[in-house]
């Protein structure tokens, strides 16, 4: 179009509000706040100063640690194993039932039977959860923003272990997993002292529930181990 229709007479030979000095629209509160980058959650320690530097005072931070979480050091279930373990095992919470022992319930004599199948000795194995009590319904992103991911990969680094295998998808979000990507693209577990191969199982209560999960188990893990 060369030619402009319009029932209104237009001063094309006058100036335009911006040379004639007149001020430009401002911009309206509310548009103004959409316009502002929203400023990031601050980031929460649990430390709440020095970190444990070895294994042993970890657990006694882990078991004493009053800003660990809201309930006090009360009911809080260690983990087990030595550091160096040829496998680490990560899940979210400890049993209900748990009191010095973790994972001593159904869902830790699925555990035995599943490193007896594999051919992995107890004493090789560190048996680790990413809260220090049984929480139902714990949800991966509240506990990231709580700070455990912080806590979780430092526990990693202390005990050093050659592989990592975390059971449930709501411990995801501690290990570093974009939600919008396969768990299956998770293969490394990034800590403070380099990284650790890692592989994500479903739980271990939904094994107990449905079978066809044990199966698929087991060709990931053969897959993993076999690489």
């Amino acid at each position: 179009m060369d030619c402009e229709f319009n029932d209104d007479v237009t001063d094309w030979l006058g100036e335009s509000d911006v040379e004639s000095g007149a001020e430009a629209p401002k911009m309206q509160p509310k548009q103004a706040e959409r316009d502002t980058p929203a400023a990031p959650p601050e980031k929460i320690s649990l430390f709440a100063g020095e970190r444990p530097t070895d294994l042993p005072s970890f657990i006694e931070w882990w078991l004493t640690a009053p800003g660990l979480d809201a309930i006090g050091p009360r009911g809080r279930v260690a983990p087990r194993g030595n550091p160096g373990a040829d496998l680490m095992i990560l899940v979210t919470d400890p049993e209900e039932n748990d009191e010095e022992t973790l994972l001593s319930g159904a869902q830790g004599r699925l555990l035995s039977r599943m490193l007896k199948a594999m051919g992995i000795g107890e004493n090789r194995v560190y048996i680790a959860s990413a809260l220090p009590r049984f929480t139902p319904l714990a949800d991966g992103q509240t506990m990231l923003q709580a700070g455990y991911a912080e806590v979780l990969k430092h526990h990693v680094a202390l005990v050093a272990p050659r592989r990592v295998l975390a059971f449930g998808a709501n411990i995801l979000p501690l290990l570093g997993h974009d939600m919008a990507q396969d768990s299956r693209s998770l293969r490394e577990l990034n800590h403070e002292t380099g990284s650790t191969p890692l592989m994500v199982a479903e739980g271990l209560e939904s094994m107990m529930g449905m079978p066809r999960l044990k199966a698929n188990f087991w060709r990931r893990w053969l897959d993993w181990t076999a690489n």
